[in-house]
């Protein structure tokens, strides 16, 4: 009998023990977005705070390719519809396609687009900077279309979290998880504190770097302090890439085509002395991006990328989405679809 008891006892103080363990680290591995996540660093101290504008879901309504006045192939910058609601909302019909699916700018693109039932003069071709010389010179490859069309093409999307609780998780996560997120933690609390402290490299491909001002720029915790992806490159993008975007235009016919080059995150904090966006502006009239960035920047706009995301903020998509419109509606033909 005595042992009996003492067995109890034992399982109730491990369970106990166990429960507590749970309660302090499972929160620690619920994550709101990817650089949180793949780091294993806890959105309280990465996590975005400051409120986002709420978007209208009415106005992330996905157009036919019959009915569309402008036409979008883009990667996961376009495939949210968010900035696109600038457009909709001065009247523009819009069909969003996404990279996975058209592949390429191939030599009979505008063929292939017409027999999809496209019958406008605008397409705006959207790539963030990484992808940006693999990409063109795939297109620049390409002899023959083979469009892959996505079943979530036409499937409505959520509108975008306007905010968040960086300091309340869930009990959903694995323990050991939110024990690794701990610990990892505590490493950059103590790193944080070495003198000349600005950056680390962290796991599964994200670094940490300090940012100049990061207080005026950033709502999270350790606002000194934001996350990018490790791969982003350093160096500017090759004047070869200009030029196969020249080739590519010279595709295009009776097209009018909006290129879009979205900057890493690191470029728009860390290395924003690239010169490609001036030579895309003077060469093609894209609109530079980088300085609209800079910009953004300048006017101490908080979370334009948020520390824990490679994305946009709603903030910034906004401002892309205005720089896109202003690049449009300069050409009388869509002036009169609104």
């Amino acid at each position: 009998m005595k042992h009996a008891k003492l067995f109890s006892i034992l399982v109730f103080v491990l369970t106990a023990l166990y429960g507590a363990i749970g309660f302090y680290f499972l929160p620690l591995a619920t994550f709101q977005a990817e650089l949180t996540r793949m780091a294993m660093l806890p959105e309280s101290m990465f996590g975005w705070s400051k409120p986002q504008p709420a978007i209208d879901p009415v106005l992330m309504h996905q157009s036919s390719w019959r009915e569309a006045d402008v036409l979008v192939v883009g990667d996961s910058f376009s495939d949210g519809r968010v900035w696109q609601t600038i457009l909709t909302k001065a009247g523009l019909r819009v069909r969003t396609e996404s990279w996975d699916s058209v592949r390429g700018i191939c030599e009979d693109f505008i063929p292939w687009v017409r027999e999809q039932g496209f019958t406008g003069k605008h397409i705006i071709f959207e790539s963030v900077e990484r992808n940006i010389a693999d990409g063109v010179a795939r297109s620049v490859e390409c002899k023959h279309m083979q469009f892959h069309p996505s079943i979530y093409a036409d499937t409505p999307r959520g509108t975008p979290t306007t905010s968040f609780d960086p300091n309340r998780g869930d009990y959903s996560g694995k323990l050991s998880v939110g024990i690794q997120t701990r610990i990892r933690a505590w490493q950059y609390e103590r790193r944080a504190l070495t003198l000349g402290f600005s950056g680390w490299d962290l796991p599964n491909g994200v670094k940490m770097a300090r940012v100049h001002n990061g207080c005026d720029l950033f709502s999270h915790a350790e606002c000194n302090d934001a996350l990018f992806l490790a791969q982003d490159r350093l160096e500017d993008l090759p004047e070869s890439t200009l030029d196969g975007i020249a080739k590519l235009n010279e595709r295009l016919h009776d097209i009018k085509p909006v290129w879009i080059f979205v900057p890493n995150k690191s470029t728009t904090y860390l290395y924003s002395n690239k010169k490609f966006w001036d030579e895309a502006e003077r060469r093609f009239d894209a609109p530079n991006l980088l300085r609209m960035t800079q910009q953004a920047i300048r006017n101490k706009t908080v979370d334009l990328y948020p520390a824990n995301n490679t994305h946009f903020s709603t903030t910034g998509y906004l401002l892309l989405g205005d720089a896109i419109y202003q690049a449009i509606t300069p050409h009388p033909e869509l002036k009169e679809t609104r």
